[in-house]
């Protein structure tokens, strides 16, 4: 009999190790004056050798939910136990709210395709509000303190060094005929998400963000194959106008938003920025309207375009959903739509589109202008008729589409969408279903790639799992609604 032979255990294989930091940081002063500098020394352990790492730093708004700045160091190497150091001196725009702001790090790996360590809380410093001006002594005239000499903040950003644009990061984006088309000519099409809420958290006083708005939330978006995020845009906040809380308007507002974009940016994601909530003349602009008004939004349009001009991983979409002429799909409509004035349907000046895209184009600013027809956004098809003149020959059609729309069967695609998607490219920034009816969206998408036509599902917010709501998600971790996982796997499915 053949014995039966011992076995000889297989060697378990070491694995190999995750990389881990311990992230800390020191501030100096503890407190400072609004207006006023203050020095982060930010400090990385590794346990284990790395290379390639990205350390990220990070300020905070009280409450940890709103980011003011970001500066990142990339390519970063690591020997096991090795510690470096980030310094990094912040000065806080004038004005800046009162309150203790938070810095935050992280290290991920090249492209932030993997988080390795994060500190939610590594320091922590006060911002006071500037002490009045004393009576001056008689001189000539009163020093102008406290407000320090006019400086550029000393760290450049967003990024530490000027160069091509990092690896993993969004290309810059142009018109080439019917197509979207990156830095190296190569088509793009965006597939994405709306991330609501800063269109209306600030103008009721709460917040900015409706939700993270952290490395780790974008994270968690980019996981479900999204290139594109839309964040919506408040008039007055913008503007810090018409009674908008101090905290979240004004250069609060506009930072938190330009940081967003540039973490967006950062991570592969093209931003697609709308006005979304307007209002003319002294009203407050606490939801959305026929029209752009005249009173504000080329103002708006002149602030944010030159906020943005250089980025073109930036897109900027001049009015979210115009329905002039009381929703129809009218010459009347079509008119008020392109030239503005006054139109049958707006209670006030309207500012037209060619009026919008003139106010961005004497910035300098050459980003792609994304512009939705009337009857919110829905009909298209009067769209090249009336298309406004651009000199640089970057304009998209915004199209807005969901289950319960006119326009919401392949034959009207077909006859209307179709022919605009020929001669240019269009971009679908809202699109969702109400009934969480798959057959129907999955129709519809499948339609736009078809056509090669890009598309952002509304919306990336926690705001109940019921249909109607159209939420996409139950937490910021990803977690999808029953709308989610239709879209979810819709993207999971493409090339």
């Amino acid at each position: 009999m053949t014995p039966t032979p011992t076995p000889v255990p297989t060697p378990t294989p070491t694995p190999t190790p995750v990389p881990s930091f311990t992230l800390s940081a020191t501030v100096s002063p503890a407190s400072l004056v609004s207006g006023g500098s203050v020095t982060i020394n930010a400090t990385a352990v590794s346990a284990t050798a790395v290379s390639g790492a990205i350390v990220d730093l990070y300020i905070y708004a009280p409450g940890g939910t709103t980011q003011m700045t970001e500066l990142f160091f990339t390519n970063q190497t690591f020997t096991a136990g090795q510690s470096r150091s980030y310094p990094w001196t912040w000065t806080s725009p004038a004005g800046t709210a009162a309150g203790t702001y938070i810095v935050k790090l992280g290290v991920a790996s090249a492209g932030w395709a993997q988080t390795f360590s994060w500190n939610n809380q590594a320091a922590t410093f006060a911002l006071t509000a500037p002490l009045p001006t004393a009576t001056p002594v008689p001189t000539a005239a009163p020093t102008p303190a406290p407000t320090p000499t006019p400086a550029p903040t000393p760290t450049p950003a967003p990024t530490p060094t000027p160069g091509p644009t990092p690896a993993g990061a969004a290309s810059p984006l142009h018109v080439s005929g019917n197509r979207l088309v990156n830095g190296l000519g190569q088509p793009v099409t965006l597939h994405g998400v709306n991330r609501s809420g800063t269109e209306f958290a600030c103008i009721q006083g709460w917040g900015i963000f409706d939700g993270p708005a952290d490395l780790a939330s974008v994270l968690a978006i980019k996981a479900w194959r999204v290139n594109a995020v839309r964040v919506p845009l408040n008039e007055d906040c913008w503007l810090a106008i018409n009674g908008a809380n101090a905290s979240y308007s004004g250069a609060n507002y506009q930072q938190a938003i330009k940081s967003y974009v540039t973490l967006l940016n950062q991570n592969g994601i093209y931003a697609i920025l709308d006005l979304h909530w307007n209002a003319p003349g002294t009203t407050q602009a606490s939801n959305q309207q026929p029209m752009a008004d005249l009173d504000h939004a080329p103002t708006f349009w002149t602030q944010v375009a030159n906020a943005f001009k250089g980025n073109n991983a930036a897109l900027l979409e001049l009015y979210n959903e115009p329905y002039p002429d009381n929703q129809q799909n009218s010459t009347a409509a079509w008119t008020c739509w392109r030239d503005g004035g006054t139109c049958s349907g707006v209670p006030f000046q309207a500012a037209g589109m060619q009026t919008l895209v003139n106010s961005v184009r004497a910035t300098g600013a050459t980003n792609v202008v994304a512009l939705g027809g009337v009857g919110y956004s829905n009909y298209l098809s009067q769209w090249l008729a009336y298309k406004p003149s651009d000199p640089q020959n970057n304009l998209v059609a915004a199209w807005h589409v969901y289950n319960f729309n006119a326009c919401a069967t392949v034959t009207c695609y077909d006859a209307t969408a179709g022919i605009v998607a020929a001669q240019v490219p269009i971009v679908v920034t809202e699109t969702g279903t109400d009934s969480c009816d798959g057959t129907w969206w999955n129709t519809f998408l499948s339609w736009l790639d078809a056509h090669q036509t890009s598309y952002q599902a509304w919306t990336w917010d926690t705001w109940g799992g019921s249909c109607p709501v159209l939420s996409l998600i139950t937490d910021y971790s990803g977690t999808p609604t029953t709308n989610g996982q239709i879209f979810k796997n819709h993207l999971a499915l493409l090339p």
